[in-house]
């Protein structure tokens, strides 16, 4: 790629929030400089962690790394949001510091946007790493038909509702490139929390312009112990009930919302799915009554035998109903 090839691409902010992982970061970083993609600024963002990354950031001595630290932890949410303020750039990629992506993602994806400015988003598919780094295909496979990407076709897709906010198809945390104007920044409520990428979806399907997608894994995702969603598993029910306050949220933000009126069924339903999740984890943390509640709510929505046994069991004693 030429120097004047270069100067003509239009400014990719990269956002990289970061805490405590500086093994990951380093991979991570490593990833974004080495893009075939070259006018790009990195904007790490460490949420005051322990240990400062800043000589990890200099080692480097690339300057297109911007470096921020606060001097207390803002919590995620905050932490990315203060990240993607601070993008200059045309578009802008999130790069988490436990991902990696490949070397030509957004050589892959950018030069689509600047073709069509009807477009909010081009995205891909992504492989799933362990914490190790290595590829799981089991994973990877699985989370690909999951979010129905397996068989979904090349193209632009507009309007892409179905594909953002349903089958959940866009990856705005793991493997899509944004528009920036596109996106009202500072309007972003805190309440989503760590749900910010299913409001990203909404943000852009609402903007009125499409989404492409590129068949090809050119992200890495990884699962380790400290991912979001490990931490809203079985064994730490604050995460669970964390995940599901930040979803609740954000489906309710999306029922009222009359351009979405179409997929209102489906809030509803998930509305029912998420508060039933809430509940079994305040039933975890032995707080049956208000649990017992988020049930209810939830069968009022949609019937599910899995709530229903939840119901049930918590009017057991407590210690008894958190082993659900």
């Amino acid at each position: 790629m030429t120097n004047n090839n270069q100067k003509n691409q239009p400014l990719v902010s990269i956002i990289t929030p970061t805490y405590n992982r500086p093994e990951y970061l380093k991979a991570a970083l490593t990833s974004a400089v080495q893009q075939t993609y070259q006018n790009i600024e990195i904007i790490v963002s460490d949420n005051c962690s322990p240990e400062n990354p800043q000589p990890l950031i200099e080692s480097f001595k690339d300057s297109r790394i911007r470096f921020f630290r606060n001097q207390s932890n803002l919590g995620m949410f905050a932490n990315t949001m203060n990240a993607f303020k601070k993008a200059q750039g045309k578009y802008v990629a999130c790069l988490l510091d436990d991902d990696i992506w490949e070397k030509d993602f957004l050589a892959k994806l950018v030069p689509v946007l600047e073709a069509n400015s009807n477009l909010a988003l081009a995205f891909c598919d992504h492989h799933v790493i362990k914490a190790d780094g290595t590829i799981d295909a089991a994973a990877t496979k699985k989370c690909s038909r999951f979010y129905k990407r397996e068989n979904l076709k090349e193209g632009i897709y507009q309007p892409f509702h179905k594909l953002g906010l349903i089958d959940r198809a866009v990856s705005s945390a793991t493997a899509a490139v944004i528009r920036r104007l596109v996106v009202d920044w500072d309007s972003i409520p805190p309440e989503v929390g760590g749900s910010w990428d299913i409001y990203l979806n909404y943000l852009c399907c609402r903007s009125g312009l499409g989404a492409y997608y590129f068949p090809a894994k050119l992200t890495r995702y990884r699962e380790h112990e400290q991912t979001e969603t490990m931490q809203s598993g079985k064994r730490n029910f604050q995460g669970k009930i964390r995940k599901a306050k930040a979803d609740l949220f954000c489906y309710e933000q999306f029922m009222k919302d009359e351009q979405l009126k179409e997929l209102f069924p489906y809030f509803h339903k998930r509305w029912g799915q998420v508060n039933t999740n809430l509940g079994i984890g305040l039933m975890r943390g032995e707080n049956s009554t208000e649990a017992r509640t988020r049930f209810l709510n939830s069968l009022k929505r949609h019937f599910s035998l899995r709530t229903t046994a939840a119901l049930i069991l918590s009017f057991t004693p407590p210690k008894i109903a958190a082993k659900f």
